[in-house]
């Protein structure tokens, strides 16, 4: 995608310049205004829909881009969002885009053209270049779980390191050594953040995992079972595993239960961000608190004061102890062995 930047280049001026071009000031010259109309053309770059009016025009609505907001966490998010909202009598709008590039932009876009006065942004396709073109024409714009860098003081996002090495710490205390990962295959940072903090804490006992005990699939219930079914079938006599998310891991508490592998006495099991499915399966999942409630109220509270704050918002997780993590059988008892 050509970015104001690229313009900029072509033109020979400052990106400032073409900003206020692209916004009819008075303040640019006849002979350096056909010049960057000229580049704009020949780049064929199309200004961030419409992004220049929102510096004219407030409007009562918020946008808000998520992944997918039938999904239980990115449900919460929202929500906080919302309550955030509502305490300023403004509504939200919502876009959908399943970790898609494309879908991304198109929803940032239309919540644009809608005149929403604040956007809270969940992106992990699109690049960094891109996203700070969109945050230098819409001072309320605030990214969550992502730091763009040059606007780290908008952006409020998650230590998944530190949470998965907890995790992970917490499974090798009770005398786990194999320990297997379900990994989403949606190819985002967080995932690879969550893998790094489980690795890092198995080398820190000289234990170097092998690709083998990582398993793979959607970041949904239906991915956690086909990514336990993958592990299963590897036969690798791990003693627990560690999962990209609760959703997941809901899953592949099913897929155990199917094949009469018993969580925790046969295989201990831990999720990732506490949403409520994991205190209503049986038995209720030991996971990784997610602060996205708070998350998302400071950044729907600093994208209304336009990004003002100088500060970066970085929280950290919590692990919340339930019954699907103990140590293994004294006979040593695998799941392999069923």
């Amino acid at each position: 995608m050509i970015t104001i930047r690229d313009v900029a280049r072509q033109a020979g001026v400052s990106v400032a310049t073409v900003s206020r071009v692209l916004n009819n000031s008075a303040l640019v010259s006849p002979d350096t205004r056909d010049v960057v109309m000229k580049a704009v053309t020949q780049l064929g770059y199309r200004p961030n829909a419409n992004a220049q009016a929102l510096a004219t025009q407030v409007s009562d609505t918020i946008g808000v881009v998520v992944m997918d907001v039938s999904d239980a966490f990115f449900g919460a998010l929202v929500k906080a969002v919302d309550t955030v909202a509502q305490q300023h009598q403004k509504y939200v709008l919502i876009g959908n885009s399943y970790h898609e590039a494309e879908k991304e932009r198109h929803a940032i876009e239309v919540l644009i053209r809608q005149r929403c006065s604040a956007l809270i942004v969940h992106s992990k396709a699109l690049s960094d270049d891109e996203l700070s073109d969109f945050m230098q024409h819409i001072p309320g714009m605030v990214l969550i779980n992502r730091i763009v860098p040059g606007y780290a003081h908008r952006c409020v996002g998650l230590d998944n390191v530190s949470g998965a090495l907890m995790a992970t710490r917490m499974l090798l205390n009770h005398g786990h050594q194999r320990i297997g990962y379900l990994s989403s295959n949606h190819g985002i940072e967080d995932d690879d953040m969550r893998r790094e903090g489980g690795s890092k804490a198995l080398q820190e006992q000289g234990i170097i995992a092998p690709d083998s005990w990582i398993g793979s699939g959607s970041p949904d219930m239906q991915g956690g079972e086909a990514a336990m079914v993958e592990l299963l079938g590897r036969n690798l006599g791990l003693t627990a595993v560690f999962a990209y998310n609760d959703s997941m891991a809901a899953g592949a508490l099913t897929t155990l239960k199917d094949n009469g592998i018993v969580v925790p006495q046969h295989l201990s099991l831990i999720g990732f961000d506490d949403i409520p499915i994991s205190r209503y399966t049986d038995p209720q999942l030991t996971t990784v608190r997610y602060p996205v409630m708070s998350m998302a109220k400071l950044a729907t509270e600093l994208a209304l004061l336009g990004a003002a704050a100088s500060w970066i918002a970085r929280r950290r997780t919590a692990l919340c102890r339930r019954w699907c993590a103990v140590i293994p059988l004294p006979r040593g008892k695998l799941w392999a062995d069923h």
